[in-house]
This record gives C-alpha cells, sequence and structure tokens, in this order.
C-alpha cells in the first residue's frame, strides 16, 4: 500500500512546516519585542535629555515622537503576529492528528499485509 505511505509522508511535509511557521511567528514576535525595548529606551533617553516627558507639549522631542510611534506600530504588528500564533498552533494541531491518523492506518495495513503472508507461506509449507 504505497499510497499510505505517501499519505503518511505528505502529512509529515504538512506538520513539519506548520512547526517551522510557528517557529518562525515565535522569532519575529521576539524581535519585535527586542526593536520595540530598543526604541523604550531611546525614547526614555530622549525625554529625559530634553526634560519633557509630556507628549502634548509644544516642545517634545520630534525623535522620541517618532520612536513612540514605531514602537507602537512594532507592537500592534507584536499583536497581530500572536493571533496568527494562534491560529498556527491549531492548525498545527489539526496537521498532527490527521498524521497520527495517517500513522494509525498505516501500521494497521501493515499488520494485515504481515498477517496475510504469513497466512501464505503456512498455506505454501
Amino acid at each position: 500500500m504505497k499510497t499510505r505511505e505517501n499519505l503518511v509522508r505528505l502529512k509529515q511535509f504538512q506538520v513539519n512546516d506548520k512547526r517551522r511557521q510557528l517557529l518562525q511567528l515565535d522569532m519575529m514576535i521576539a524581535e519585535f519585542e527586542r526593536m520595540a525595548g530598543e526604541l523604550e529606551v531611546q525614547i526614555l533617553a530622549e525625554e529625559k535629555k530634553a526634560g519633557i516627558t509630556d507628549i502634548t507639549h509644544f516642545a517634545y522631542p520630534t525623535f522620541a515622537k517618532a520612536a513612540r510611534l514605531r514602537r507602537d506600530n512594532l507592537k500592534n504588528s507584536q499583536h497581530d503576529l500572536l493571533q496568527q500564533r494562534n491560529a498556527a498552533e491549531s492548525l498545527l494541531a489539526e496537521a498532527e492528528a490527521e498524521l497520527s491518523k495517517a500513522e494509525m492506518l498505516e501500521s494497521r495495513d501493515a499488520k494485515n499485509r504481515d498477517h496475510d503472508s504469513g497466512a501464505r507461506s503456512a498455506m505454501i509449507g
């Protein structure tokens, strides 16, 4: 039953692909977190240097405003990636369940083949 073996291989590929996607999302989320942290440090340094922390103040540093906007965009993107990660986790769980089913079918077919070949050799002998 080559078709079952091919099905198992296909399901294994799909599971590995979903795991890779999950890993990539985790890496991007961590990178966005790191970048947002660096921007936060820069914002605080710029506010300390200017002596102004009120973002509505007319003399609030332009760099700090831009850095805040970028940090907020990173946080929003990170939130979106977290939602994608949750969806990817669900897809991975489904793919793993399908792989498990395919492996069970392949195992059952292999047992049947072994049983059939054993019965044939007993008839021949």
